[in-house]
């Protein structure tokens, strides 16, 4: 299926402290068929040379001005200098910020989410989504990164750093990832529109895992993701970037599957936000 097109019918700092009085309401920034910058979301697993080169490429290069959230994490995997070399090192570029909290507070402050204001690549790494969504939804930290959108730039992900980017975030449940869809950590970032991103589908047959969320959730689009595979979207079309597959319910057969595979260059469309 390489480069085909495939219908798819549907659509080096923690900085802690600081209380903002008010709550910020992200506005809507989804990547839709106009929308100037891009998406690219990865299922987990080590993160291949190609889907790095892809990011930094999108992101002006070496020299970009990166951020690196890694709140997904547990505190104790969470050293903000180890964190910047491996950075550097997979991603090949020269400059990082870590951004990282616990308190949404602090998450809607100016000077706490001041780095996303230049950064032309911003990254979420893996972990457990529900730590990102308390973080951060409906806070500073996430009107902004839809105006990183809004630049031109590009916003990644992988793992639990993709899910969250949907509009829909599955196994967002604190008691556990087996738990697709959860009350009260049900919504993501919002800036994929209209989508539900599942991760880690190679690793632990993930396949059909979303098809009973999707049926109570018409009008979404199902994208499951292998680990060390991903998509990219720019201008409303996904491409799939990496080594396996991306598993695409799209509410229609594909001959003895409810759900389409798709591998790298394949391309899907994605309706507006």
């Amino acid at each position: 299926m390489g480069g085909r097109s495939v219908a798819a019918g549907l659509v080096g700092l923690v900085l802690i402290g600081g209380m903002a009085t008010a709550t910020a309401t992200p506005p809507s920034h989804a990547v839709g068929r106009s929308h100037p910058g891009a998406l690219v979301l990865m299922g987990g697993g080590d993160v291949p040379p190609e889907i790095a080169r892809r990011f930094v490429e999108l992101a002006g290069g070496p020299d970009g001005r990166f951020v690196y959230i890694p709140t997904a994490a547990p505190d104790a995997e969470i050293d903000p200098a180890r964190l910047a070399a491996w950075f550097r090192a997979t991603f090949g570029v020269r400059h990082v910020t870590i951004l990282h909290t616990r308190d949404p507070r602090v998450a809607d402050t100016a000077a706490f989410a001041a780095p996303l204001k230049r950064a032309t690549g911003v990254w979420f790494g893996g972990g457990r989504q529900w730590r990102l969504a308390d973080a951060y939804l409906d806070t500073r930290v996430a009107a902004d990164l839809g105006r990183v959108l809004a630049r031109g730039d590009v916003v990644g992900g992988t793992s639990a750093g993709a899910s969250i980017l949907a509009s829909f975030l599955v196994r967002g449940a604190p008691e556990g990832n087996w738990i697709i869809d959860a009350p009260g950590h049900e919504r993501g970032f919002g800036l994929l529109g209209r989508a539900m991103v599942d991760q880690h589908v190679n690793a632990f047959h993930r396949e059909t895992d979303i098809e009973d969320t999707l049926k109570h959730h018409p009008g979404l689009l199902g994208i499951g993701l292998d680990e060390a595979t991903g998509i990219t979207v720019i201008g409303g079309q996904g491409t799939v970037i990496g080594l396996g597959r991306v598993i695409l319910h799209d509410g229609r057969p594909h001959g003895d599957l409810p759900y389409a595979v798709l591998h790298r260059g394949d391309r899907f469309p994605l309706g507006p936000p």
